[in-house]
C-alpha cells in the first residue's frame, strides 16, 4: 500500500483522469473530494460491500422466487397475421408527407390516356 501525506487543498493524481483532493480536516475526520470519469464507480467501502452482497444474493434466486418478480419493461406489441399464410403479417401504410406516390398501374395509365384523347378530340371538333 502506498501511503502519502497531504494537507488541506492538496491533491493526489491516480492515472491521468482521477484526482483526490483533501477538502477538509476536522479532528480525526478527513473529507476527500474525488474527480473521476463517470465510467468509474466511486463508493465508500461499506457501500461497495453492500452492493456486492446484494448482487450475489440476486444471482442465486431460486426459480420460484423469480416468478414473483414483475417485469419493468412493457412487452412489444405483436403484429396481427393476415390469416392467409402462416407467419406472414399484414402491414398497412399511410401516406407520409414528402413520400413518393405509388406507381400508376397499366389500367390507370390507359384510362388517363383515353380521357386525354377524348378531351383533345372534343376540343378539335369545337375548333373545326
Amino acid at each position: 500500500m502506498l501511503v502519502l501525506s497531504r494537507q488541506r487543498e492538496e491533491t493526489i493524481m491516480i492515472g491521468d483522469d482521477i484526482e483526490i483532493t483533501v477538502v477538509d480536516i476536522r479532528g480525526d475526520k478527513v473529507r476527500l473530494g474525488i474527480n473521476a470519469p463517470t465510467r468509474i464507480a466511486v463508493h465508500r467501502k461499506e457501500v461497495y460491500e453492500a452492493i456486492k452482497r446484494e448482487n450475489e444474493q440476486a444471482s442465486t434466486l431460486a426459480g420460484a422466487e423469480l416468478g414473483s418478480i414483475k417485469p419493468t419493461i412493457a412487452p412489444k406489441p405483436r403484429l396481427k397475421t393476415d390469416g392467409l399464410t402462416a407467419g406472414h403479417t399484414s402491414v398497412t401504410s399511410s401516406p407520409v408527407v414528402g413520400s413518393i406516390p405509388p406507381k400508376a398501374t397499366l389500367s390507370d395509365t390507359s384510362s388517363t390516356q383515353t380521357n386525354a384523347t377524348t378531351k383533345l378530340r372534343a376540343s378539335q371538333m369545337k375548333g373545326a
